[in-house]
């Protein structure tokens, strides 16, 4: 039986924020009820002293559960996994596991944190960066990351990134691509991720994850 929980979680979200747009997607796979609380990045409303408080490295996701206070998406989702064990986002094999990890943390990791708005934000008000330059590095790390990504997903059957459900493989993956079509990225060359993503979307638990969907 699930754990029992004395509150509903809260979870301190920004709509665009990829990393946010993961553990919504785990959340809702897993059927837990959770509050949004809007964190408007844009606005630096991240930077509020009550929100320091909960989160000193000023981002967002943070999900608190009963007396837990948790960042890091994927640590959030992995938290998930474990403490609510019902519907799984990570397989019992081990190597399968290895395997999804590391194609998370290549997203996570790698892809993300080049393009997070912060980094945006600095290209261009620090570092006076033209909105063209600034779209074109975008570009460029998505592009590069997703080549690498497509050759990881040579054996998916299309409709899930590893395996016949999904994971946090696939809480990665639809939240990136849903920030390359936004930067109009062609995607073509990545027939898989393409796939993936088109199939995921049809699912309840990730359409109603996406930003549109949010309050804020």
């Amino acid at each position: 039986l699930q754990k029992l929980r004395s509150q509903t979680m809260k979870l301190y979200s920004y709509f665009r924020s990829s990393a946010a747009y993961r553990v919504r997607i785990g959340l809702n796979i897993k059927g837990l009820a959770y509050e949004t609380v809007p964190v408007h990045l844009v606005k630096n409303e991240q930077q509020s002293e009550d929100y320091l408080k909960l989160n000193p490295s000023a981002l967002v996701p943070t999900l608190i559960d009963g007396d837990l206070t948790l960042s890091q998406s994927l640590s959030i989702l992995e938290y998930l996994d474990e403490q609510y064990p019902e519907t799984k986002l990570l397989p019992s094999d081990v190597q399968e596991t290895a395997k999804i990890r590391a194609f998370s943390q290549a997203i996570a990791c790698d892809i993300h944190p080049l393009n997070n708005l912060r980094v945006l934000k600095y290209l261009k008000n620090d570092l006076n960066v033209s909105d063209e330059q600034k779209n074109y590095w975008y570009q460029h790390w998505i592009i590069e990351g997703f080549q690498n990504l497509e050759q990881q997903l040579q054996d998916s059957n299309g409709q899930f990134c590893f395996g016949e459900q999904a994971t946090i493989a696939d809480c990665c993956l639809i939240p990136q691509v849903y920030n390359a079509k936004r930067f109009k990225i062609d995607l073509s060359a990545f027939p898989k991720i393409e796939s993936i993503y088109h199939h995921c979307l049809s699912i309840p638990a990730f359409y109603n994850a996406a930003p549109e969907q949010q309050p804020d």
